[in-house]
């Protein structure tokens, strides 16, 4: 797996991936502090509030910052927009109001959802072959993974030093890192078809591309799936660890890693599984064992080793569902449409996250941790069973059709699928 590190160019951005994610992970330790001498007893509605923000940044900035910032020099952007991150992580350790966290916060989470798309959308053009670009996304799952697990290490390591203001500082270099290194790539820059849209279609066209794609509408629904399921974890693990079970905040960390190791020994496995099978295979059967597992924790959930199974379960099966997803991104657009594409797939994946998170914590506050099982793995279920009905079962690479422009000239492209302003018609 290790072997696409070889590419000097994509190891300098699986560098800057690294960097950019420990500075990450700081920067969540530090927030949850900086709210905590802020707010008080009122931390945690200043950090729900916080994460609300994060992902209407995402939901919303993600799209309209490609179609304005996709024509421009690819590395010139990443570079600046990492430098917008760390302008802001160094400001946040001066702050003294909830409102300027707020402030700070959507305007780090912007940068970042123009970034991380396009970033993502880069990846496959310098590793064209589908077998490096396999490696080098699970690679990418890997590294979530290790920094969901380590950063809270390094943090609580730092703070034995310094005080949590200087997370910050530690967030804010490990952004200027990831700068310097995607500086220190040449990257592609393929030229965006000539156009005639408007402000509305060029910020939709990733959005309309993806709809309008089969496998891609499969795939969202996977999202929603992965996101229902993912919410339960993350939403519900402190207060039935610590209320339903009667643990201590240790076993609170042990829970939230065994679900990290259950991703991380997932995304181990994921290429040799890729090899072996088709994309859908992999995905749907971990959506459906998604299903599997919420359901039956709805009985067995009440006990502390079958929770830790249950939550690694979790994990592994989000880490098969989602990283995939990538590949079929990556199918679907020609390279000069790849930057919409993942810009709509970052938006509408998080939307689906705005709508279980705040889900997951209402069902099991007004209703218990069973209902919050049974509710979350009805969702799941929807979102596996509507993935089967979109994503056919005969779904090649490419897919010869052709376009029909406003002049009447029909041209014939062996993409899988292209929207312009054009009719579209699939061949029968």
């Amino acid at each position: 797996m290790i072997s696409v590190l070889r590419d000097p160019a994509y190891r300098n951005l699986f560098g800057a991936q690294v960097v950019a994610l420990t500075g990450t992970g700081l920067a969540t330790v530090a927030l949850g502090l900086l709210a905590y001498d802020l707010a008080g007893a009122e931390a945690g509605a200043v950090l729900g509030t916080a994460l609300a923000i994060k992902m209407i940044a995402y939901v919303t900035v993600a799209p309209i910052a490609t179609a304005v910032l996709g024509a421009l020099p690819r590395r010139a952007v990443l570079v600046a927009l990492d430098l917008v991150r760390v302008a802001v992580a160094a400001v946040l350790p001066w702050v003294s109001e909830v409102w300027q966290v707020y402030v700070l916060i959507f305007l780090l989470q912007a940068a970042s959802a123009a970034f991380t798309p396009l970033f993502q959308a880069t990846v496959p053009d310098v590793l064209p072959d589908e077998r490096d670009y396999t490696r080098a996304i699970t690679l990418s799952r890997m590294a979530y993974d290790l920094e969901s697990l380590l950063s809270p290490a390094l943090a609580a390591a730092a703070l034995a030093v310094v005080s949590f203001h200087q997370l910050f500082l530690g967030t804010a270099l490990g952004f200027a890192a990831s700068a310097l290194l995607v500086l220190s790539v040449v990257l592609p820059h393929p030229k965006p078809l000539p156009r005639r849209e408007d402000w509305y279609d060029a910020t939709t066209r990733g959005v309309r591309i993806y709809l309008a794609t089969p496998r891609l509408r499969g795939l969202l629904a996977v999202h929603l799936a992965a996101a229902a399921a993912g919410s339960m974890v993350f939403v519900n693990t402190v207060a039935h660890v610590r209320d339903g079970l009667g643990h201590d905040s240790s076993d609170v960390a042990i829970a939230l890693a065994a679900n990290g190791l259950g991703s991380l020994g997932a995304a181990l496995v994921l290429p040799g599984l890729l090899h072996r099978f088709a994309d859908r295979v992999v995905v749907l059967r971990a959506a459906v064992t998604l299903v599997a597992v919420l359901f039956a924790g709805t009985f067995v959930a009440g006990h502390w080793p079958t929770l830790l199974v249950l939550w690694a379960l979790i994990g592994a099966g989000c880490s098969l569902a989602l990283t995939p997803g990538a590949r079929l991104l990556r199918r679907s657009a020609d390279p000069d449409d790849r930057p919409a594409l993942f810009a709509a797939d970052f938006a509408l994946s998080h939307a689906c996250w705005l709508l279980c998170y705040p889900l997951a914590g209402w069902v099991a506050t007004t209703a218990g941790i069973t209902t919050a099982f049974v509710v979350l793995g009805v969702i799941t279920a929807i979102g596996a069973v509507v993935a089967v009905r979109f994503w056919p079962t005969h779904d090649p690479e490419v897919v010869e059709h052709e376009h029909c422009d406003a002049a009447g000239v029909v041209w014939t492209h062996a993409h899988e699928f292209r929207i312009n302003d054009d009719h579209v018609r699939w061949p029968h």
